[in-house]
This record gives C-alpha cells, sequence and structure tokens, in this order.
C-alpha cells in the first residue's frame, strides 16, 4: 500500500481518537492531510527587543520567565500572570482563567510569547494578554517563524493541528511521486510536489507572507496547476471522446426554416443570425454537436433554438426540448406552438402532468417534443431523435443530459443558459462543448430601473402599484419558495393575495405558485397575459421564460432569500414592452452577503457583469450548480481568481493530449486523472 493512503489514526501523536475529529474535517488518510491546506499564515517574523515595543503592536517577543505568580481578582477570577525579561526590560504576559498554566510554566525558562501588546493598567509596563507561547526547548525551529492556520473542528486545537501536518509532512515526504514532466516544470517555473506541498505547510523562513496568504505563492501556484490541469485534461478528454463518434450530418434544403423566418412578426438580431449560422454549421459535421447558447434573460434564444430543431426536422428526424420545470416547459409549449403556426411540424408536450401520449414519439408522429425530466424516463422512446435542446443547463446533471442524448443515436446538443458565464469559466464549466453568445438584446428592450425599498415604507410600493394599474400596466409581486419551508411560504405568498385583494378591490389580483394543478396555472397565466389579471401574485414559479409584454412592475418581497441570478432573472420578466419597467426590492433581514447582492442588482443591468459579481460573492462552484454538475471539487485553485493559471493549465492539458490522446505514456497523469474525477468517472463515457 502506497504510504500516502495509511489511515491517519496511524500518524505519531494521532491516534484512534483524533483521527474520528479529524473525519469531521474530511481527513481519513496520510494523502487527505496533506492536501488539507492552512487557509492563511501568521508572519511571527516581527521579533522585537522588549524596550523597542509600542502599545498596539502584534509582536513576537523571546526572554526568560523571572517571576510566575497567580492572582484573584474580586469576581474570583484567576490569572496567571509571567514577568518575562531579555536584555532590553520586562514585560508580563497574562492569561485568564487557565491555571493549568502553573504546572507548565517555570521560573528561568525561556520563551516566546506572540500578541498584542499594551500597556497595564496602571501604566508602569508593557502588556501582552492572553498570548500564544511557545517554551524554546520544546520548538521545532520550522514551526515557529511563519504559522500556517488551518480550519478546525472542535477538540482540536490549532496547535494540535500543527502537530499533526507536520508528523503528516515528515512521514509522506519519501512517497511523493512526481507526475508532472520536467519540461513542464521548467517550462512554467513550478517546483516539485513534494516541495511545494511541504512548504504550503510550513513555508520557508524567507517567504513573502502577503504571497502565501493571496495563494500566489510559487508552492501554492504549483498545487492549484495541478487542480486545474487534471481538470482541463478530463474536461478535453470528454470533448475528444464526442469528436471520436460518429454523429448525424444534417443537410436540409432549408425550406421549413425559411418559412419559420419569414412568418416571424419580428427582425431576427445579428446576433441571433449569426449563432443561427454557427449551429447550421456545426449540425452539418459528422460528429455530435454540443454547443453551449448563452444569452442574457430576454435575448432570443428560443428563437435560435427553434430554428435549429426545424433543420433537424426537415431531414426527417425528431428534436426534444428538456426544461427544468413543467411550467417553463408549458411556456415553451405555448411559445413554440404559436411560432410553428401554419408549419408542417407536429409539436407535443410531455411532462408527469401532460403523459398521455407517449405513442406519438415512439411513432414519429411528434416531431418536436417539449418536456420535463419525464423526457428521460425508461418507458419514453424516440423514433429517431436527432436533436436535443437542453434549458438551464445548470439544473441538469451532466448524468441527465447523457440519457436523454442516449434515446438517440448520438444527436446534436444545444444547451441553453441564461446564466451569463465569463469565457473563461465557460471553458472550464462547459470545457466539453462549444460556445456561442447572445450579447445583444432585441430592438425595444428597455433598461428596467431597479431600486431597494423597505418594508417600513410599503405605503410607497402600494402607491406604485395603483399608479402602474391606472395607467394600464400590470404587476407581479414575488415572494420567495424555499424548500425546507414550503408551507410557511406557501402561506406568506396566500397571505400577500389576499391582503393585495383587500388594498386593491377594484382591481383582479392573481396567485400562482408549483402546487397548483399545471391546468389551473395555464389558466391564470392566459388571464394574466390578455390583461384581465392586473396584479399577479407568484412564487419563483415565473422565474424563467415567462412573457408578457404589458408586465411592467415587479416587486421582489423578501429579496435578501433570492440569489444573483434568480433576482435577475425574475427583473427580467418586465420590460419586454413599449412601456418603461421598474423592479423594487423589499428586503427584511440584511446579511452581509444579501447587501452585496442588492447591491449588484441594482447597480448593473448587464448579466455578464451581474455573474462575475455573483463569483466574487458566492464563489464559481456555487454558481454554476457545479456540485450536481458532475465537476470535481477545487481544494485550493479558486476560477476567479486564478484564470491565468487557467488558461496555461489548458494549454498544457491540450499539448500533452495531442502527445498522447490515450495517456498510455504518462501512467501517472493517468492514475491521478481518474482519481481526480473519481465517482464522475462516467462522464467520460457518457457525456
Amino acid at each position: 500500500m502506497n504510504g500516502l493512503n495509511l489511515p491517519v489514526q496511524y500518524l505519531k501523536g494521532v491516534g484512534p481518537k483524533k483521527a474520528s475529529l479529524l473525519k469531521k474535517l474530511g481527513i481519513q488518510t496520510v494523502k487527505d492531510a496533506l492536501y488539507y491546506f492552512p487557509f492563511q499564515y501568521e508572519d511571527r517574523r516581527n521579533k522585537k527587543s522588549i524596550f523597542d515595543i509600542k502599545p498596539g503592536e502584534i509582536v513576537g517577543v523571546e526572554g526568560h520567565i523571572v517571576q510566575i505568580n497567580e492572582l484573584k481578582t474580586k469576581t474570583n477570577l484567576s490569572i496567571i500572570e509571567a514577568i518575562i525579561s531579555d536584555a532590553t526590560g520586562y514585560l508580563k504576559a497574562k492569561w485568564f482563567n487557565q491555571l493549568y498554566l502553573k504546572k507548565i510554566l517555570k521560573e528561568k525558562q525561556k520563551i516566546k510569547l506572540f500578541g498584542k501588546a499594551q500597556i497595564d493598567w496602571r501604566g508602569a509596563y508593557i502588556e501582552i494578554v492572553n498570548p500564544e507561547y511557545e517554551i524554546v526547548e520544546n520548538l521545532n525551529s520550522q514551526a515557529q517563524e511563519i504559522l500556517p492556520i488551518y480550519r478546525l473542528t472542535e477538540g482540536i486545537s490549532q496547535r494540535q493541528m500543527q502537530s499533526i501536518m507536520q508528523a503528516a509532512v515528515e512521514f509522506s515526504i519519501p512517497f511523493i511521486q512526481e507526475h508532472l514532466p520536467e519540461k513542464i516544470l521548467k517550462k512554467l517555473s513550478l517546483p516539485y510536489l513534494s516541495e511545494a506541498i511541504k512548504y504550503v505547510h510550513f513555508p520557508p523562513k524567507d517567504a513573502d507572507v502577503k504571497s502565501l496568504n493571496e495563494k500566489s505563492s510559487q508552492f501554492h501556484k504549483r498545487i492549484i496547476f495541478d487542480e486545474l490541469f487534471l481538470l482541463q485534461l478530463g474536461i478535453l478528454m470528454m470533448k475528444q471522446n464526442r469528436l471520436a463518434e460518429k454523429g448525424i450530418s444534417f443537410k436540409p434544403e432549408g425550406k421549413l426554416l425559411r418559412n419559420f423566418l419569414e412568418n416571424l412578426p419580428f427582425q431576427l438580431t445579428t446576433a441571433q443570425q449569426k449563432v443561427i449560422k454557427e449551429i447550421l454549421q456545426d449540425m452539418e459535421k459528422p460528429v455530435p454537436m454540443n454547443r453551449l447558447l448563452q444569452g442574457d434573460v430576454g435575448s432570443g434564444k428560443t428563437v435560435v433554438a427553434v430554428a435549429a430543431m426545424l433543420a433537424a426536422i426537415e431531414c426527417g428526424y425528431q428534436a426534444a426540448l428538456m426544461a427544468p420545470t413543467e411550467i417553463l416547459a408549458e411556456q415553451h409549449y405555448i411559445n413554440i406552438y404559436s411560432m410553428l403556426k401554419g408549419l408542417p411540424v407536429n409539436v407535443l408536450i410531455f411532462t408527469s402532468t401532460y403523459n398521455k401520449h407517449a405513442n406519438l414519439i415512439a411513432s414519429g408522429d411528434a416531431n418536436l417534443i417539449i418536456g420535463t425530466h419525464a423526457l428521460i424516463q425508461e418507458d419514453v422512446h424516440f423514433k429517431n431523435l436527432g436533436f436535443v435542446v437542453i434549458d438551464e443547463q445548470h439544473r441538469f446533471g451532466v448524468i441527465q443530459r447523457a440519457i436523454l442524448k442516449k434515446k438517440g443515436l448520438n444527436p446534436d446538443t444545444l444547451v441553453m443558459t441564461a446564466t451569463p458565464i465569463p469565457r473563461t469559466m465557460a471553458l472550464t464549466v462547459y470545457g466539453d462543448l462549444d460556445y456561442s453568445v447572445l450579447d445583444e438584446l432585441p430592438q425595444g428592450r428597455k433598461p428596467v430601473l431597479t431600486k431597494v425599498i423597505e418594508p417600513q415604507n410599503k405605503k410607497v410600493v402600494y402607491k406604485m402599484i395603483e399608479e402602474e394599474v391606472k395607467s394600464g400596466g400590470q404587476v407581479y409581486v414575488v415572494y420567495p419558495l424555499i424548500e425546507e419551508s414550503e408551507a410557511m411560504d406557501l402561506k406568506s405568498a396566500t397571505q400577500g393575495y389576499e391582503g393585495l385583494q383587500k388594498l386593491f378591490p377594484q382591481y383582479k389580483v392573481g396567485l400562482i405558485h408549483g402546487k397548483m394543478p399545471s391546468k389551473q396555472r395555464e389558466e391564470i397565466m392566459k388571464e394574466f397575459r390578455s390583461g384581465r389579471i392586473h396584479i399577479l401574485v407568484a412564487t419563483t414559479v415565473i422565474e424563467v421564460g415567462v412573457d408578457v409584454p404589458n408586465a411592467t412592475l415587479m416587486i421582489i418581497t423578501h429579496a435578501e432569500r433570492f440569489g444573483l441570478a434568480q433576482l435577475h432573472q425574475l427583473r427580467g420578466r418586465v420590460g419586454r414592452g413599449a412601456r418603461p419597467s421598474k423592479c423594487i426590492l423589499m428586503p427584511y433581514k440584511l446579511t452581509e452577503e444579501a447587501k452585496l447582492r442588492l447591491k449588484a442588482i441594482v447597480n448593473y443591468s448587464d448579466g455578464f457583469k451581474i455573474a462575475e459579481e455573483d463569483m466574487k460573492i458566492r464563489g464559481p462552484g456555487e454558481l454554476f450548480g457545479v456540485k450536481q454538475s458532475g465537476m470535481p471539487d477545487l481544494k485550493v485553485a479558486d476560477l476567479l481568481r486564478d484564470q491565468s493559471v487557467l488558461d496555461t493549465a489548458r494549454k498544457e492539458a491540450e499539448i500533452i493530449l495531442r502527445e498522447d490522446r490515450t495517456l498510455n505514456s504518462y501512467p501517472r497523469i493517468k492514475a491521478l486523472l481518474e482519481e481526480f474525477w473519481r465517482n464522475k468517472v462516467e462522464i467520460f463515457m457518457t457525456a
């Protein structure tokens, strides 16, 4: 067995009890310990003589214990007080309620202290209260200069953690094998892996603490490069496997698409025309297309998707669109059905509610099928599925995407998302996909004025609602819906609905939520679209894809409970017509993070900018639903902070795969790659 796989309990100074505590931190083997890196570093090199210490400084000081006293305060608090001397003066160290120190500290001992200096209450001495201390005889010379600080769990102190890590590093150095070729290390000036791991935990005395804390030291860079290199290798291998597959080469005559575009009541934007061209060129190739279509809320992704599906249908294949929720599938069905009026296309909706016509899918009579997860059930069979559209990819895992693809013979896939992703991110998170962007809003889309109004100013909001409806507009009032407390949230939406009915008896108020039967939801949306409902109280079922051009005011209650992408999506429901629109955010309990989110949504309307802000606030992993999308976890690398390393890692991964697409001549890299993508390996077969 490789020593790195040794259970951590057998390390010097650990044992079963500490091992069970370390397990809570995800540390079970020596390798887990090695890759559990410090999250910050304390610089203890600021050594001063006692004479030079100024009050307020954080200092390290070294001296001999001259005297130890135990004092009691009036409130019976015990204080251990030690007087320390070096050649230049005297200093007091005080520890409150730590009686055990009487057994540890002895007169004449040499001691190091670290803490914040202040003047004692008499103004006579410099003192440090509750300093960290090291008795010099016990000191390991390595640990005393720059101290690694780890995230802990109850029952393990910082000092214990440091000594466990010391043991792990010392034990494992002989077992750490270098896997990167020498030429990459030289080219990128990267240290060897064993050196990087050792010094990330226990930096050399002359290291720059700022670069350590920013994770930009050469040792951190090596670990970050490793993670991003393995990430990119995996993604590029998926793409390589796809390009080696046989797909369908679509060569439509183009009549169906021409008729469709002529029937549209509006002109396509230049961006839409460009992207349709890119997709049709891709569809002609004999390998399966896998393309990400990214466009901000309202940029017209659906029209592009329909154009592509028609190309497949004209060639005699079926096309399917999978949406994350039933209400969105219904919305797509209504929109697409009306877009295709008069064309020889049989559009069918298939969800857990509308599940009557699986036979039409199997026979091929339905050639454009819109549905939810219901499409990937085992008993749903397609006659000849040639084109797949996945809406809001981040709601689906890679595996679900793969199951739908398996319903056909390597169909072409178009993945649509309204979550704007910086290009570098897109290459990383969806690196097995090609990439198209709709970066132009259709003519007539107006920016939406966004404001935060505190709940105590509710009356202002009521006045806005009244003015909006009076002047012919319509209003959304959105309540959050969080699964854990659905009952409570539904109640608040229902109460809001009843309250608004009382406040505005002269207007028709509607209520829509995900627990309603879909027929009822459809009826309500129909009434709202036709203008019969003036104020619609809704949970987040209206988040995506609902299109009512006359809705001009959006009020989001408990705005602090929504993510940034959600707020941006919701706001995109208004501003679709000719009238100016507003979005009002009403927060109730504001955390620091919520304040940052609301500030971003008020300041920016560009989805890309909002996505970047979101990544700064929440981190990229959260933003892309990476957890369920089949991506490995990154321990040190940060996709936003380390974009330049990410680019380098991608280039090096491309070079290695050009040399050897199977990685057989790089057995260590291959083994690491499989371990890195562990439990996600099926995506090498399916994506």
